[in-house]
């Protein structure tokens, strides 16, 4: 499914216009990309979690020329699935 499907999807089950279903989406990515650059977490009781992971830095290889570089660490996104979303995939 991508993003147009589901605010299609979105727009038939609350009975709103797409242009309202994308609108309310956006807000809702758009709040979760601000509450994780703030270093917080997402938590949505039977969906999960979004929170910032952390990546060490590392030594890489440049596949083309076999040389070591330093990767820097960094942050980045993750998800932890909830029980009740596990199960329900079972």
């Amino acid at each position: 499914m991508n993003k147009s499907e589901l605010i299609s999807k979105i727009a038939k089950s609350a009975h709103l216009s797409e242009e309202d279903a994308a609108q309310a989406l956006d807000v809702v990515f758009t709040t979760v990309k601000n509450t994780l650059k703030r270093g917080e977490d997402v938590k949505l009781f039977g969906f999960g979690t979004f929170y910032v992971g952390k990546r060490a830095a590392r030594r890489g290889v440049n596949p083309r020329t076999g040389d070591v570089m330093k990767i820097r660490a960094c942050k980045l996104p993750k998800f932890r699935p909830s029980v009740v979303l596990k199960n329900a995939l079972k």
